[in-house]
């Protein structure tokens, strides 16, 4: 979608290259969202770690960063702006 607009970007794989504590606090931030909002509730992982969804902030953050999948994606980050591409037609208001 973004190749077809002739937007030039860089992508990440967060599983194999997570975001770290600090990347994840800058881009909810920037998304004006909290950790809670951004949790994949239908991931493995948040079954395996035993998770209710409503665990405090700090906790959540760290937890995405061991466990990225938690975090929704694909994030897009342009200056001080991000947004979640869910769905992917989203990711064109950053643009």
């Amino acid at each position: 979608m973004l190749e077809e607009r002739g937007v030039d970007y860089r992508y990440r794989d967060t599983k194999r290259d997570p975001l770290s504590v600090g990347e994840i606090r800058d881009v909810l931030r920037r998304l004006g969202q909290t950790a809670n909002e951004l949790l994949r509730t239908r991931d493995p992982a948040f079954k395996e770690l035993g998770l209710a969804g409503d665990e405090p902030e700090e906790r959540l953050v760290q937890l995405m960063a061991v466990h990225p999948t938690l975090l929704q994606r694909p994030i897009g980050v342009v200056g001080e702006r991000a947004a979640v591409g869910r769905p992917p037609e989203a990711l064109l208001e950053l643009l």
